[in-house]
Formats: C-alpha cells, structure tokens, sequence
C-alpha cells in the first residue's frame, strides 16, 4: 500500500485529538431562519433563535446563508456591510453572552469596492475566528428552470477557512462551494470532522443534489456535513429550498427540516466518526503514488 503522506498524517492528528482531550461528543444546531426584506428583523430574530438553540445545549450554532438580506444579485449591494460591521457586531455579541461558537451563516460583504457573499465565525467570547469567503460563485443556466449569475455583483475569496473547537476542527464552504469535491478533501486532509455549509439551493436544485451532495461528501471524506438553509419564502424572487440537514460520516441523515422557520439540532458524536474511520481505513489507503488533490494556498 501507499505510504501516507500529509493527509494520513492530518487524519491520524485529528485521531490523535479524538482520542485525547476532546470531548467525544457536543450538540449542533441550525437555524432555518425565514428571511425578510427588513435586515433589522432579521438580525433580531436570527440573535432570539441562537439563544433558544444554546439554552438547547447547542455548543456550535450555525445561520443560514444570506441570513440578514434577500437573496438576489440586485439586493447584495443594497445589503453589503464591512466586517466587522452592524451584522457581524450583534453576532459576536450574542455569541459571547450564549458561550457558543457561532457560524454566523453569510451576509453580502463590501471591502474596497468589491462585494463577497460572506461567513464570520465567532468563538464563545465573542472574538472573530475566521471569515470564509464563498468560494464558488453560483453562476448556472438550467434553460426553463434557473439561470444565475453571482458573479455580476459578487467576487470569489480565495482562501480555506477551519477553525478549531474543544470539539474537533470545523471547514468552511457556502453553497456552491459544496459542489466542490476537492474542497471537502483538503479540509478532510487538514483534520476536520466537521464540514458546515450555510446554503440555499433553490427548488430546481434543491431536490435534485442538496442530500445527494451531503451524503457524498460525508462518505467520501469520512466526515459529519452539515448545511443550513434559509427557511423557504414562495413569495421572493429567489425561493430556497430549505431542509437544513446533518448528515453522518456513513452517509446517514442524522436530522433535517421541512420547509418552515425551525431550529435543527444534532447530538455529533465523534465516537462515531473514529469507528467508520477504523473500519473502513480509506485514508492509509489511498493510492499517492498514482494521485493527489493538493492545496495551492495555505
């Protein structure tokens, strides 16, 4: 067999983690939260859900994509803030008074005259983690069904985003990103057991790919996924499909919504995640010496 080169290495790191001070298992929860044009709303409805969800015993907590504004090419730069800015202030604030780690879902950015489709993470003291910006822009053209276009008002980021909990290391995508497979394998390479997509697949995709592209991640990279969706709104111009979800490292749908505004909460256990790892060792298994999906950056 192939020896294992970094992402053997990172994997049994993470084990190492596993097996030592991290806790075995912690509760997750996902904000389904129906999105209004009116982004004070939103902000005080999505800070009441995320303490709601920490008095649940949720350790992390994570809101939807575009939580705090429509979503729409024509509304990001009606919407756009710097960071930190009002949106991402009252996130680090409620995270700091619930002590929770807070994936702050995504809000449209602006940074020296351009825009990002935008993910802050806060840690339970209220410090800025990480600040993923959307990778993959959402440009597709399904004739008679959905063309968009993100890249007429967006920009891609350009860097990975992990940060680490007493838990275990959390990757960062949003949306499109999750169609990326090669995404998902560096994150798996670096030790994250944990993938979270803040997304909202519309009512085209939605029922075609959203589980399917959980369930391959997951199994593929031997990892918890999870995604959190708007809640669905048949009024707006951009209808989400919802259905929040967690999915296991064997592929199973641990927990997942229906269409309305509801908290999604699952217990993770990384117990777990090291059995299937152990049982099916695809990460001292694979053929280096034939292939690699390696990072150009950091």
């Amino acid at each position: 067999p192939a020896r294992p080169g970094p992402a053997g290495c990172a994997w049994r790191e993470a084990s190492a983690r596993q097996a030592g001070t991290a806790a075995p298992a912690f509760r997750l929860a996902l904000i389904q939260l129906q999105v209004s044009s009116v982004k004070s709303d939103n902000l005080t409805r999505a800070c009441g859900l995320v303490r709601e969800a920490a008095a649940q015993g949720a350790k992390i907590v994570c809101l939807p994509e575009c939580f705090n504004s429509p979503y729409g090419t024509n509304y990001f730069p009606q919407y756009a803030e710097k960071i930190p800015g009002e949106s991402t202030q009252k996130l680090s604030e409620v995270a700091k008074e619930c002590s929770i780690y807070l994936i702050g879902g995504s809000i449209p950015e602006e940074d020296a005259g351009k825009l990002y489709n935008t993910c802050a993470v806060f840690g339970p003291d209220g410090a800025l983690l990480v600040k993923h910006r959307k990778l993959h822009l959402f440009d597709i053209d399904v004739p008679g069904k959905i063309t968009f276009q993100e890249s007429k008002t967006l920009s891609p980021g350009d860097s990975f985003s992990t940060f680490d909990t007493p838990y275990c290391r959390v990757g960062l995508g949003i949306c499109y990103d999750l169609r990326f497979a090669e995404l998902a394998q560096i994150y798996a390479q670096r030790g994250c057991q944990l993938l979270v997509y803040p997304g909202a697949f519309n009512l085209t995709t939605g029922p075609a790919h959203w589980e399917l592209l959980q369930r391959g991640r997951a199994v593929d990279n031997q990892v918890y996924v999870a995604t959190a969706s708007p809640a669905r709104d048949d009024k707006a111009s951009y209808v989400a499909w919802g259905h929040s979800t967690v999915v296991t490292p064997w592929g199973e749908v641990l927990a997942t919504a229906g269409t309305e505004e509801m908290i999604v909460y699952s217990d993770i256990d990384l117990k777990k995640l090291a059995e299937i790892r152990q049982q099916i060792p695809i990460f001292s298994q694979k053929r280096l010496d034939l292939y690699a999906v390696e990072a150009k950056k950091p």
